[in-house]
Parts: C-alpha cells; structure tokens; sequence
C-alpha cells in the first residue's frame, strides 16, 4: 500500500487492509513523475485530462534546466522565466559594492543592455532513452558489490559518450528507482545566458527567513533571462504561453521541474540512518555556520553584502532539514513506512530466492557509518570557491591522463565542459570570506577528527584554524582565471611544481579523500544499488507501474489543484494579494525582512491591490523545483513554484495531501509588477505576444 495512503488511514482510522486500487486512488495528487510515463489514468479520472504525446513533448522542451534549479521558456525569443532566488548568484557575480544589482535590481529594455552571465547553464531536455537492460547488464554474475559498480559506471559513460558522439547533445544516464532503471537524457546545452529582468531582493525575497516555507506569502521571486546563440537570441520552437486569466481556486494546476532528491522509496534501515546520523550531523553544521555568518556579516556593510548569498543558502539549509527532521522523528511515519515494509517484504519473499534485500542495506550502512562523518568532514573543507577550485585541478592533472572511462566520473568526457566552465568563471572571490569559509572548515575537520590525528595535523599545519585559513588565502594565486587554466594546461608537472598553498593542501590530503570515495562507493553505493535495484522489481511486481521513481533532479510532471488547508481549525486561502503585502509591510514595519523597496512605495496608488499574487496548490514539489512553471491544461503559465509550506518539508519522505502545499508566483502579479512598478512595458509585450 502506498506511504500516503497509510498517512490517511492513520487519521480517518480507515480499516488497513484497502485494496492497492483504492490506494492509488486515494494518493491521486502523489507523485513526481517521469514524462515518459505520466498518470494518464489519473488525471483523466480526476481531473477529465489527458495529455497527449505531443502536448508532454511541448512541455518536456519548454521547460528548462537552470543550473541546479528549473526554468522555462516562455517566448520564441530564448527568454526564461525563473526564480529570483534561482539566478540570485548570476545576479551576485554581476553586482559590485558599486552597483549592487541583488539589492537595486536590475531592467534591460533593450537586447543590448542584457548582462552576460559568465557561468550560467541553461539547459533543454530533448531526447530521453530508456537503457536500462544495458546498464544492468554489464553487472555479470559472480561480479562482487564493488565490481558490478564499476560495471555499471563504465557501462553509463560508453552509453553518454556514444550518444554524444552521434547527436551532439550532453548527455546523462540518470539513475532510477535507486537503481531499478536507467534512462539516458539527451540535453541541448546552451552557456551564453543575459540578464533580463530582476526586481529588488527586499520584493523578491519578503519576508525574508521569518516567512520561508511559511504562508501566507507576499514574494516577488520571479526573475528572466535570456539564451543566445551564436550571439543572437535564441531562435526556440517550443516555449510556454501566457494566461492572462490566471486560475481560480479548485483549478488544476501542472508543474514541470527538476526536484532534487526525495527518499520515499528508501528502507525504514536507511530512514533511521538519515534520522540518527546525517541530519544531526548536517543540522550541526548548518547552524554552526549560520551563527558564524551572521558574526561576518556584522562587521561591516560590506561584509553584510558578500555573504548574503551564502547566507540565505545556509539559513534555506537549516530550516530545510529542521523540517525533515521533525518528519524522520515521528513515529507514526516510521510505523507507516515499516507496515508498508512488511508488505513489500512478505512479497519479495514469496518469489525471490536471492539474499534478502533489506538485509543487504543494513550491512552497507553499518559500514557507512563507520567513515561517514570523516567523508563528510573531508569533503567539506574543500568546499569553498578557492578550495574546490585548488581539489580539482589537483585531481585533473591525474584524471586526464587516463582514458574517459577510467576516469572519476566529472572527469570524463561528457561532464568536462560544465565541470571546466565551472572552473574557469571569473565568478569574483572575496578573499574575507573565503578566510572565513576555510576556518570554518578547518575547524569541522578537527572536530570530527580529532585534534591530533595525521589528516588534521596535515590540514592546520600547526596553527590554529583561523590562522591556517589567513595563511592558506595568502598564498595562493586562483582567484585568477589565467592562473587556473595556466595549471589546468600545464597537467601534473605544473601541479607537482606549484607552491600555491592550496594546491599544496589539495595535493597532501588527495590520497585520503580518494581513500574514502573509493570505500563509499565500493562498500555503500554498489551495494545500495543492487539492493534497490531488487526492492524496485518487488514494487513493480506488486503495484505495476503506478510507482514513480524518487526525485534524481531530472524532469518531473506533478500536478494538483490550487486549494488551501485548514490548520489549528483555521483554514488558509489558496490566493494572497498584493494589498496584502502592504498591510503585512505596515504590521512588521522596522523588520528589515518586511521594507519594501522604494519602486514599491513609488508604485502603490498605481497597483490593482486586488491582483494575486502568490497562491498555493496541492502539486508534489521538493528542493530543484524552484523555478518550475506552473500550467493550466492548454500549458499556458498560470504561475511560477518559488517555495513549499512547512508540511511540505516532510515530503522528503512520504506525501500528505492534507497539508502539503505548494507555493507559487502568480502569472497575473507578473504582469501587474511589470507594468506598474518597473515600467517594463518591452518585456511584457514580449510575455503577452500571441
């Protein structure tokens, strides 16, 4: 039976023993699903939809990956709708204490006046393949754990590499069902990316932490770009109308993004490991380092300004996982998830005569959690811009040298470009923060170490943290571009010869890192494939293909109707509008959270205060779906995801239809901000054109 199911069988004390169809029913909202797979049957019997092909391919090529994050196209001009908070660090490396475009904003009326983003990454997914017999197959019997994984990484990168050499396209095996399937995604990648639009932090983002995954909301969170090519606007066939219309409550609204990670199919083994081992342990760090931050950014106005980025990261971070821990520590989850354990269990056993896959997940995680936090510890003191940058020009030097399939994988071929954009973006390094960043690692690693052990005494170098951080900063020279590719290009003589200090830390600790990486994937993640792999088929077996995959970050279609909850006997509105934002200006007035900028003020006896402007819907939403466009049945955009509810936090783990909501930018205050507070009256004719 299904996790949300069993959710509401807990609250209406409905009998435990309802049928997998009255599940599936009952869960009609549930899911992030494949767009070679949509629910077909339910959004016809809810919802009287159906989708054809041809309408999910529009869809599957309108609607972009931005970065991390989701996007989409919404004219035949290249231009991209996303989140404020999406492009945020685009808009960061554009800014200068000079000219702070995150706090001021930024309009461009004209192509010409569009700012190149240096590093930015768009990209349109255009073919998917399904390759599952394929990966799995190079897995041959008597292969150990550690042996069929590497199979079937060397398996993924001949499968990337040939379908890149034929088609010219980047292209990604994205891993299934944790190992159940596999399919190729073929992506058009597109690197000139300018700034079009993007409205003032203090609209964008109000309320700022005190509203986050909270509502009623008042946020502006909605940005655009535009893609080049060739150095002239993108030439798109497929891109996303505009409803002028909006939605009403009760309407069906669809979500088309790229959710980050869920955990809904993972053993109850590992949902206590995730409960006991890493949360804490991300949780500490998080708010070690939002304390330290906020230390910082006191000093001085522009302290305040280059760590806000990282700031509003880290404190997303932390209410973030605050939420999925208050989900993973209530027992009636784990008593729903063990009930529908035992289900899937007592059918696996009845037709498998292979080792009991459950079994085998517990043994990977007890040896997991013997190096798990020295993993972590390590991986993150090599996680500032300086560092990371020092790590993989270290490890390029020996990764090239070798052929594309026996490399670590962001080596190979088909990730060198974004790996290499990434590493040569003139993104601006502030040397203060990078001093900060550094010591707070320094002293995480010691920590979780121990003072005296040999990979600490290596990192501090005799010094204290904060010490060895100033030392570390001092002495190295890639904050420069030319510096970075002169020893990308100069391979492992000019690695070995360097005297940059982070080079020189990167290189002694490399040994241990790649110590560990090798342990991970040979004693947890080959064997939590396989595993998966053989829980996927008991769920294919017992519930067809009503079973969606957890969310790997590739493409997903959710769907839901606009509708509010009730809470504490209160019930919430789907819609806010833009008076309200006033109002709620007025309530908190003194919280820098709630100053509207002065465009704002400027703008208020001009606004339609009645206009929506953020509302709430019952789609199936987790982190990389901010961005997502939201669409009515004709795919016009009624909205923009930019944030979840508290309730949805929870949805890392199981879906409550009940309360989980998620929150979106209306299309309607799109324009209406547009046209009366920012006079782009260019970008809107661009929006609207029919």
């Amino acid at each position: 039976m299904k996790t949300t199911t069993l959710l509401r069988v807990a609250v209406i004390g409905l009998c435990a023993s309802l049928s997998i169809e009255a599940s599936r029913t009952a869960s009609a909202d549930e899911g992030m699903w494949l767009l070679t797979n949509p629910p077909r049957d339910l959004l016809k019997q809810e919802y009287g939809f159906e989708p054809t092909d041809e309408w999910m391919e529009h869809m599957q090529k309108s609607a972009v990956r931005f970065g991390g994050a989701s996007g989409s196209l919404v004219s035949p001009n290249g231009l991209v709708l996303t989140n404020h908070h999406v492009g945020r660090s685009a808009i960061g490396k554009l800014s200068s204490g000079e000219r702070d475009l995150i706090a001021g904003g930024f309009y461009a009326p004209t192509p010409a006046d569009e700012l190149e983003c240096a590093d930015t990454e768009v990209r349109v997914l255009m073919e998917i393949i399904d390759v599952t017999e394929r990966v799995k197959s190079a897995a041959e019997p008597g292969m150990s754990a550690s042996e069929a994984g590497e199979a079937r990484r060397r398996a993924k990168t001949a499968i990337e590499q040939e379908q890149e050499e034929a088609t010219g396209l980047n292209c990604q095996v994205v891993t299934l069902y944790n190992g159940g399937q596999y399919h190729l995604y073929c992506y058009k990648r597109y690197t000139d990316v300018r700034l079009v639009f993007a409205p003032e932090q203090n609209a964008a983002a109000f309320g700022g932490d005190i509203d986050n995954f909270d509502y009623p909301r008042y946020c502006a969170d909605y940005a655009f770009f535009r893609i080049y090519e060739d150095g002239e606007p993108l030439r798109n066939e497929h891109y996303l109308s505009w409803s002028e219309a909006g939605a009403d409550d009760g309407d069906l609204a669809l979500i088309f993004g790229h959710p980050g990670s869920t955990n809904r199919l993972n053993t109850v083994a590992h949902l206590e490991f995730t409960r006991d081992i890493v949360g804490p342990t991300i949780l500490s760090w998080l708010m070690k380092r939002e304390v330290e931050l906020t230390a910082f950014m006191g000093r001085s106005a522009e302290h305040n300004r280059i760590g806000q980025t990282r700031i509003k990261g880290v404190a997303n971070g932390r209410k973030a996982w605050t939420g999925y821990m208050g989900g993973l520590q209530d027992p009636e989850l784990f008593r729903q998830k063990s009930e529908a354990e035992r289900r899937l269990r007592a059918s696996y056993e009845n037709g498998s005569s292979s080792q009991d896959p459950w079994v085998r997940m517990e043994e990977a995680l007890d040896s997991y959690a013997e190096f798990y936090h020295e993993r972590m510890a390590l991986n993150n003191l090599f996680s500032s811009a300086l560092a990371s940058r020092a790590l993989t020009l270290v490890r390029m030097a020996d990764e090239l040298a070798k052929p594309s399939e026996d490399r670590l994988r962001e080596f190979r071929d088909t990730a060198l470009p974004s790996m290499e954009r990434r590493l040569f973006s003139p993104q601006p390094v502030y040397d203060i923060l990078e001093v900060d960043d550094m010591a707070s690692n320094l002293s995480m690693l010691a920590w979780v170490y121990g003072g005296d052990h040999p990979v600490v005494r290596k990192a501090l170098g005799g010094k204290s943290p904060r010490a060895r951080a100033e030392e570390l900063v001092a002495g190295t020279r890639l904050a420069s571009v030319d510096e970075r590719r002169r020893l990308a290009e100069g391979g492992r003589e000019a690695i070995e010869s360097s005297d940059d200090s982070l080079i020189g830390l990167a290189r002694m600790l490399d040994a241990e890192s790649r110590s560990l990486r090798t342990r991970y994937e040979d004693e947890f993640e080959s064997v939590q494939t396989e595993a998966y792999s053989d829980i996927a088929d008991a769920k294919f077996a017992l519930e067809g293909d009503s079973v969606y995959p957890d969310a790997t970050s590739s493409l997903r279609m959710s769907y839901g109707p606009v509708r509010g909850w009730s809470e504490g006997g209160e019930m919430i509105a789907p819609f806010t509008v833009i008076g309200g934002m006033f109002e709620r200006a007025e309530l908190r007035a003194g919280e820098p959270e709630f100053e509207l900028p002065q465009s704002w003020i400027d703008a208020e006896a001009s606004l339609d205060k009645n206009t929506p402007m953020n509302f709430v819907s019952m789609g199936d939403v987790i982190g990389g779906n901010s961005g997502s466009p939201v669409v009515n049945t004709d795919g016009e955009v009624i909205g923009l995801v930019f944030d979840g509810n508290l309730h949805m936090l929870v949805g890392r783990y199981a879906y409550d239809e009940r309360t989980n909501r998620t929150i979106s930018v209306d299309a309607r205050f799109i324009i209406e901000s547009l046209k009366n507070v920012y006079k782009a009256d260019s970008l809107v004719d661009e929006i609207l054109a029919e």
